[in-house]
């Protein structure tokens, strides 16, 4: 990392000028976005990123904009959540992330401290993914223009030869597992915001999941399909994955992970913890015959503790039927919501 410039930028704002293309704009790129993000491709300050690898058959490649209000939330921010989404989008590819980018817009008058510490929590997350952002572009807006600050991260990661991942592979008998409780980051971001006037011990599950996926991809060649939870919840990735598959699914209220807070709050607010946004979790589609042994996997890494099978997939039907069976034994049958019950979590 290119740390000869780490003390030299001085101001403590950030001005338009700093997005001209100038010399500010130099001042906050060498002196800041290299402090905390340099190495020898990004130091390069190109265009575009060159990368080579004659290894892998496949290269997956994705990119995601964050504007969650506000940025700073318990549990994460925006400069955390930006890396994790990106991150957890490829590795629900089955891809091992590689390199990412990183697009600022940025209100003027932002405080460079908190800019910094965006980065600081982005910078922890490339370190423990042992990834790096080779390309980026910074823009600054006038006040009031943006919410503080926008981000859009991409990245690129690689698919060894015998992975296959998608929701065309799913099967009747497939079990559906899920690594731990959901609905916490809707929730913590909603708790942050200025107008929920109590408080909660709500932390969002904001996390990178590349390891958690390459270890159950070390365990089994079953794997069908994988997803990332995040807007609309977990009843919005059943349905599309329903939809693509042309299977009906059940699941089981009982065997859904949630947090006694998550509950009580759902309840008092009305909202559904099936479709509120989760950002450390994922669901697994795997061959009945090797749920076992990826569960297993599962639960030994951090951020699959509390993995368990919540559901199966029943049969191929052009109905895309996702049936929730409830803890008094009625059956629902899960529908899209028109709408995101929380805006702007992420």
């Amino acid at each position: 990392m290119n740390n000869s410039k780490n003390n030299n930028f001085k101001d403590k704002t950030i001005l338009l000028s700093h997005g001209d293309g100038g010399i500010k704009t130099g001042e906050l790129i060498n002196n800041l976005v290299i402090k905390y993000f340099g190495n020898n491709i990004l130091n390069k300050l190109e265009d575009s990123a060159v990368i080579s690898n004659n290894l892998h058959e496949k290269i997956a490649y994705t990119t995601d904009s964050f504007t969650v209000k506000p940025v700073f939330f318990p549990g994460g921010n925006i400069g955390k959540l930006s890396i994790c989404g990106t991150i957890n989008d490829l590795a629900a590819a089955g891809a091992t992330p590689v390199v990412l980018s990183m697009g600022l817009i940025i209100e003027e008058g932002f405080e460079v401290k908190y800019l910094e510490k965006l980065f600081e929590s982005a910078l922890e997350v490339l370190k423990e993914t042992n990834t790096n952002i080779v390309t980026g572009d910074t823009k600054v807006v006038e006040k009031n223009s943006v919410d503080k600050i926008f981000i859009n991260t991409s990245g690129i990661g690689f698919i060894k030869k015998k992975i296959n991942i998608s929701p065309l592979n799913i099967k009747p008998g497939d079990k559906i597992l899920i690594n731990g409780s959901i609905a916490e980051h809707g929730l913590a971001v909603l708790s942050s915001r200025p107008e929920f006037n109590f408080k909660t011990n709500i932390i969002s599950d904001c996390a990178p999941l590349s390891s958690l996926v390459n270890e159950i991809m070390d365990v089994s060649d079953k794997i069908h399909a994988l997803r990332d939870a995040t807007r609309g919840g977990i009843a919005t990735v059943l349905l599309e994955m329903s939809d693509k598959s042309k299977t009906n699914m059940v699941i089981y209220e009982d065997k859904i992970p949630i947090k006694k807070e998550v509950t009580g709050l759902c309840e008092f607010l009305g909202l559904d913890p099936l479709y509120i946004a989760n950002e450390g979790k994922i669901i697994v589609f795997v061959d009945a015959a090797d749920a076992d042994k990826v569960l297993d996997a599962m639960k030994k890494n951090k951020y699959g503790k509390d993995s368990c099978v919540i559901g199966e997939v029943t049969q191929k039907s052009s109905l895309n039927t996702v049936l929730f069976k409830t803890k008094i034994g009625t059956n629902r049958i899960l529908d899209k919501f028109y709408s995101e019950q929380l805006p702007r979590i992420c």
